[in-house]
């Protein structure tokens, strides 16, 4: 049978079998939902752009185009359900009905239908894009599942990286790199459908994109030759606030004109400098550092625990090789401890260290195991200026806007690093940049960790940064600096 004998009785067969409930619903869904998708798409073109609802985004973005194929689809399935229980019920196909090419009427339908088609293609194609970019976006990825990405979108919001899209650092580019996110994003929506995601989302991520393809596409460590003024402000928790002051310069340099190799230089070299073996799933126990030294000759550094690991403890330890993100561990996610977050505040100016015991009464606030954020949000604020009210109450009817206003400070401070829906609190996420809130720098630099050849990483101070001024009230570097 020649092509055009073949396309002309298709046609019939479209036309006779057509007429049924499946294939009209499928008409009508995909209709419909082209409508809504084309009225929308003309309204974002032609609009403010506005940010659109989450809920809404999934319906406009993921819900619909998926009725739309629904509805193509229903439209052969509806035909072939037709021949099927003819041929079941043992009917003589019908004899097709004659199809008139010459007829322009006939000609004109092909015609619509040709155009139609085409128009289903680009509304398909058009939607598939919008998709895929609706759910590589921030809004998608932390207000989507609100309770479970509550503490990350809300950490990120508030990071240097606030700015940089969560694709481009926790998907990648490529059609590879799209497909596995996608696919491990459909096992994330069961876990949250079904209520079995962890709590707290477990870090590190382990299929995070290496740093060399994310952090150095903006961040070059070979480049970074000078070292970094740090200023440390305390308060103590004394009746004034006291503040007291530390200065330090850190190494944070590579490789510098005058011989001298800092932090990223050392660990982050144009060779692949250091790998090691941690015993634990967040990285926090390091027995043993692979060092590749100068001459290129590999030294390790392993501690009397490692020597003495149990051959399934070995087993069980994996061996990485060191990137940015093993000390940056939280560079977009981080949570403060409650005494670091205060001693900013109040050395931001954000509220008052004029008011008597705030750093000490704040921190008993901020330390109070809350059942919920809306619980904490209550009763952070009230109990704050309670105490004022009767324990300073003159200063507190002198100072009320400061006492509400301090309130509100450290209400926000819980609400940007306590979870309490997904069991994260202080210290639930260890920073490793430092040694101040977890021991960071000191799974490695703990003087414990010793070569063959009887040499030890160091763990001394001037290693990483020069001490200019420790916890001093009025610090003279900073008025030499005049900085003060």
């Amino acid at each position: 049978m020649s092509f055009g004998l073949r396309v002309r009785d298709m046609t019939r067969l479209a036309f006779q079998l057509g007429n049924n409930w499946i294939s009209l619903t499928g008409a009508a869904l995909t209709t419909s939902s082209a409508f809504v998708l084309i009225w929308f798409w003309f309204m974002e073109i032609t609009g403010r752009p506005e940010q659109v609802n989450p809920y809404m985004g999934i319906l406009l973005f993921v819900i619909l185009p998926a009725l739309f194929v629904a509805g193509l689809a229903l439209i052969p399935l509806g035909i072939l359900r037709v021949r099927h229980k003819s041929k079941l019920a043992g009917e003589t196909p019908l004899p097709l009905k004659a199809v008139d090419f010459k007829n322009p009427g006939v000609r004109h339908l092909l015609t619509m239908v040709g155009i139609l088609t085409f128009v289903n293609v680009s509304i398909l194609g058009t939607a598939g894009m919008k998709g895929v970019e609706y759910m590589d976006s921030n809004q998608f990825c932390g207000l989507t599942c609100h309770t479970v990405m509550s503490p990350e979108y809300t950490a990120f919001l508030d990071s240097p990286h606030s700015r940089v899209g969560c694709a481009q650092c926790h998907i990648g580019h490529g059609a590879p790199a799209l497909v596995r996110a996608k696919i491990s994003g459909a096992r994330q929506l069961f876990a949250v459908a079904f209520g079995t995601y962890s709590r707290p989302i477990p870090s590190p991520v382990e299929h995070l994109r290496p740093a060399r393809e994310t952090c150095e596409q903006c961040h070059w460590p070979q480049k970074f030759t000078d070292n970094k003024l740090i200023i440390r402000t305390k308060y103590a928790e004394d009746e004034a606030n006291t503040a007291s002051s530390s200065v330090l310069l850190l190494k944070i340099g590579g490789h510098s004109a005058n011989g001298t190799t800092g932090i990223h230089g050392r660990h982050l070299d144009a060779m692949a400098r250091i790998s090691y073996v941690t015993t634990d799933t967040r990285r926090q126990e390091i027995p043993k550092v692979i060092y590749r030294d100068d001459q290129g000759k590999l030294v390790e550094y392993v501690t009397e625990e490692y020597k003495n690991l149990s051959r399934e403890k070995l087993d069980k330890a994996s061996t990485r090789q060191m990137d940015c993100v093993d000390c940056h561990n939280r560079p977009t996610h981080a949570f403060q401890l409650p005494d670091r977050a205060l001693d900013k505040a109040l050395a931001a100016g954000r509220m008052s260290a004029g008011l008597p015991f705030l750093k000490k009464k704040a921190l008993e606030l901020l330390k109070v195991d809350y059942p919920d954020q809306k619980t904490a949000a209550a009763k952070i604020p009230v109990e704050l200026a309670e105490y004022y009210r009767t324990t300073y109450p003159v200063i507190f009817m002198q100072k009320r806007a400061q006492v509400d206003t301090a309130g509100e400070v450290v209400k926000s401070i819980y609400l940007h690093n306590v979870f309490p829906e997904m069991k994260l609190t202080w210290g639930t996420h260890p920073n490793n940049i430092g040694h101040e809130d977890s021991v960071g720098c000191f799974r490695c630099h703990d003087g414990n960790h010793t070569s063959a050849d009887g040499r030890t990483i160091k763990g001394d101070c001037d290693t990483c940064h020069i001490l200019l001024a420790q916890d001093e009230k009025d610090p003279k570097v900073l008025k030499d600096l005049g900085m003060k």
